[in-house]
């Protein structure tokens, strides 16, 4: 996963663990275990079974759940 910036536009956190074909920081992906559990005990039953094209689809409805406030945001001036 060298190489490979968080999924989440301006998140400089170095990367922690796979969400899809895509890579996220530890703090994200944090929530997306969060995300995962609220949605029922199934979902992760469920998505340990799916392919990777599979969970990108999850990870995707999970990135229009995250709010604005969520993001990091940039200092001014630097």
């Amino acid at each position: 996963m060298s190489g490979q910036s968080c999924l989440i536009d301006g998140c400089q956190a170095r990367v922690y663990a796979p969400a899809g074909t895509r890579s996220i920081c530890k703090d994200h992906f944090l929530g997306f275990l969060t995300w995962r559990r609220r949605r029922g005990p199934q979902m992760f039953r469920k998505y340990a079974g799916m392919t990777m094209e599979e969970r990108d689809v999850i990870a995707g409805e999970w990135l229009q759940t995250l709010g604005t406030k969520d993001l990091p945001h940039p200092i001014p001036g630097l």
